[in-house]
């Protein structure tokens, strides 16, 4: 019956993606892969994790059929792997029922069967085999066999006639490779795998700093470590307060200011951000250093962590004033990539300084730091996925940025804004757009003719509304 259900699903694979591109397919073969699991291993529909990752699957997938762009599909091929080595284990930390599922994936198979092998050694290994015998049974038949066409075929015209109209084209070999494929594919994922060591030693390790598991380190010791790590910390505040109150004096100078310059303005942003990136990965491995054992448990280190609460404090300001700058430069450049990457690297740093503050506070270790930020940067990926930025970043530039900082070169070069540039040439005067009016019209001609070129597997929303 397994074998039955996966020759029709593998059938199915190839009918959706065989020499065609991501659309509609990947949303059905979400539905397909999802509905298999489901079928063989009908207990884990019920559990309320397992259903949650199905539900992000299926949905990120859908993302794909609606926006057709990368960031959508690699969070569907995440979603993916992270559904399959939750079925093998939902327990384990994300990034584990990550490799998990890509190792799944990738290698179920062959490990599956080179396992059933070495069971099997044992009972096969002292039988002799025979292989002149079999090489007898299989060869000589069919160099005989061949041997014989050749010649009847020269004797009789009808019976080379005959032969001669044998045609085996119709047979596509790379179709049927492409669905052994994905028969192999699926097959793969209905046996997932966990890598054992790996997520055996991960269910065991607890979030938590425990005091038994660590060495014993002497009074003196954990005195120095502690008296370190106080005058430094101590030293980092007033050098951050300095910053702090060097970055407020400039914005508000520019506030009260127009005069700055694009070329300052974006001088003063980067370095902000480069010395905020350096900071804050500084500032958490410090932490994680000073508080990876012991000095979390002496008695004297108030003092320390205290001073650690407020330079995770004054880097978080940090956070805010680097974003107050970003904005700024968007408010007067308009969106790009590398500035909404900018934005979610900071909430991120921000969230990265939240848990650091939990793990100093509640004594955690750094396998917590590690689940709670890969878990945050999978649920951002999942979010931003639900919006079509190519679109976004257009529709904000052209009606928010000043018509001699707008740069329609940018707005040309990303996929999906063809519509968009289309409509706002024709609705509106702009000397900057229309400078680029042909290249506006030929990149909207082609993403007309794409859309109508798309087989049914190809097919994304957009399709529909042209309809």
């Amino acid at each position: 019956m397994k074998k039955i259900i996966l020759l029709i699903a593998s059938i199915l694979f190839s009918t959706l993606f065989y020499q065609k591109h991501f659309g509609l397919n990947i949303f059905l073969f979400s539905l397909i892969t999802t509905g298999i699991l489901v079928f063989f291993y009908p207990k884990k529909r019920k559990q309320k994790q397992i259903i949650i990752i199905a539900s992000i699957y299926i949905i990120t997938a859908f993302q794909v059929f609606l926006y057709h762009n990368t960031l959508s599909i690699i969070t569907n091929l995440i979603s993916f792997f992270l559904f399959v080595g939750s079925i093998s284990e939902k327990k384990a930390s994300i990034y584990i029922k990550f490799f998990n599922g890509f190792y799944s994936t990738i290698v179920s198979t062959f490990a599956l069967y080179f396992e059933r092998v070495e069971n099997e050694i044992e009972q096969v290994k002292k039988q002799e085999i025979n292989y002149m015998h079999w090489l007898k049974i299989i060869g000589i038949p069919i160099i005989i066999i061949t041997i014989f066409i050749a010649l009847y075929r020269n004797a009789n015209p009808v019976f080379d006639s005959i032969i001669s109209k044998i045609d085996f084209s119709f047979i596509n070999v790379q179709w049927l490779l492409f669905t052994g494929l994905g028969y192999y594919l699926l097959n793969n994922i209905t046996n997932p795998l966990t890598i054992n060591p790996t997520t055996n030693k991960d269910l065991n390790t607890s979030d938590n700093l425990n005091k038994k598991r660590l060495k014993e380190v002497s009074e003196e010791k954990l005195k120095s470590e502690n008296q370190l790590g106080l005058i430094l910390m101590v030293l980092l505040n007033i050098l951050l307060v300095f910053l702090l109150i060097t970055d407020t004096l400039f914005l508000t100078q520019t506030a009260s200011e127009s005069k700055i310059s694009a070329v300052e303005l974006s001088i003063q942003v980067h370095k902000g951000i480069n010395s905020l990136i350096i900071s804050i990965i500084f500032a958490i491995i410090l932490i994680i250093y000073f508080f990876r054992g012991n000095l979390n448990f002496y008695k004297k280190n108030k003092a320390l962590i205290t001073a650690t609460f407020i330079w995770i404090i004054l880097n978080s300001i940090l956070v805010i004033v680097t974003v107050f700058k970003n904005y700024q430069y968007v408010y007067t450049f308009g969106l790009t990539y590398k500035r909404i990457g900018v934005f979610i690297y900071l909430f991120l740093s921000f969230l990265g300084l939240v848990y650091t503050f939990i793990k100093v506070k509640n004594i955690k270790n750094i396998v917590f730091l590690f689940r709670k930020n890969i878990e945050i940067a999978f649920a951002i990926l999942v979010i931003t996925s639900f919006i079509n930025w190519d679109d976004f970043i257009a529709k904000y530039n052209l009606s928010k940025v000043e018509k001699r900082h707008l740069d329609v070169t940018y707005l040309l070069k990303l996929p999906n804004t063809a519509n968009t540039l289309k409509q706002y040439k024709d609705n509106n005067t702009n000397y900057q757009v229309e400078k680029f009016s042909t290249e506006i019209e030929k990149k909207y001609q082609k993403h007309q003719m794409g859309l109508t070129n798309n087989s049914w597997q190809e097919i994304v929303f957009e399709n529909l509304n042209n309809q």
